[in-house]
């Protein structure tokens, strides 16, 4: 079978398509005939050795799939299902825990379930388990145009969440506005525009996937008791520093949100988040946004233009 493969550690540019043997599914696994392969941001970690996990090469990459079910515990064959794991989805055929592989409804396509699990997963932990949302409560989301960044609008809307998207061009505030934002406001001049829209009240709760330099403004646009939840660094300026006084002063909470870390160690979380967004896909809330799709021997391509923050929404390689 094919599988997109790292064989050494330089980059996106040197993945190879390579045949490898099928899987051999233990008896806790479920053996996925592939269809689509999300395209994630540790894939890119991953063909560079820069990761927290580094799997000996040579390795598949992929971290979340969609496909048809051969065979394996809780499903039957030809059940349509989306997985997860730490590595190797890119592959023809995938050996995945049933614990971390889930039903895929009708409604959704292979390539909107190869970009649910990680986004919307990690969306769910961190509003819900991190951020403690409320209904009515109003979420400030930056990198709104990213695979996270629509997860997040999604799962707020869903959890009955007012959603202000913060965006950089005008491209993404109409991606941003197709997730289900309430209102866009764009990076240059955010604060501002938070107060304004709050009626100076500030936000509830921060999803922050950017850091760097909008984390003080960031932290600035909470409301009282508000949340500001530390998802990533893809704004690739460092990792900022916060002065304690000032969480002390306004009452509020600078909270990490390692999902992975989390999920993974607890069999059987995910499923219990999985469960909690079923109602949110049957209402049509959550729809993932897919952007580019890609043929297998593009993946690297694919990485390198999420690297350069050319995707909108969550980019998508097919294998069949």
């Amino acid at each position: 079978m094919r599988a997109i493969q790292v064989v050494t550690t330089t980059g996106p540019a040197d993945l190879e398509v390579r045949d490898i043997p099928e899987p051999v599914p233990g008896p806790d696994d479920v053996l996925v005939e592939v269809h689509s392969v999300g395209v994630s941001f540790p894939d890119l970690l991953l063909s560079r050795g820069e990761y927290q996990m580094k799997p000996e090469p040579p390795f598949s990459l992929g971290v979340d799939f969609a496909g048809v079910v051969v065979s394996g515990p809780g499903f039957e064959p030809g059940d349509r299902v989306a997985g997860v794991g730490g590595w190797g989805g890119a592959a023809e055929l995938v050996a995945s825990p049933a614990t971390s592989t889930f039903a895929l409804p009708d409604s959704i396509t292979f390539d909107e379930g190869a970009a649910l699990p990680m986004n919307y997963l990690t969306a769910q932990f961190a509003l819900a388990e991190r951020g403690s949302l409320k209904a009515g409560e109003t979420v400030l989301v930056h990198g709104a145009a990213g695979g996270v960044g629509t997860a997040t609008i999604q799962v707020a809307r869903g959890y009955g969440a007012r959603t202000i998207a913060v965006v950089s061009t005008e491209e993404k505030a109409a991606v941003a506005r197709a997730a289900g934002a309430d209102e866009v406001v764009m990076l240059d001049g955010f604060k501002d525009a938070v107060k304004e829209l709050t009626g100076g009240a500030g936000v509830d709760v921060v999803m922050d996937v950017v850091g760097g330099a909008v984390f003080m403004d960031s932290l600035r646009s909470l409301a009282p008791q508000g949340r500001l939840l530390v998802v990533g660094f893809a704004g690739g300026q460092g990792i900022p520093e916060v002065k304690v006084n000032r969480l002390l002063l306004n009452n509020v909470d600078v909270r990490g949100v390692g999902w992975g870390a989390y999920a993974m160690t607890r069999p059987g979380y995910m499923t219990q988040q999985w469960r909690e967004l079923e109602p949110m896909m049957a209402s049509g809330v959550l729809k993932p946004l897919v952007g580019a799709t890609y043929a297998i021997d593009e993946f690297g391509q694919a990485l390198v233009d999420m690297d350069a923050r050319r995707t909108l929404g969550k980019s998508v390689v097919r294998l069949r």
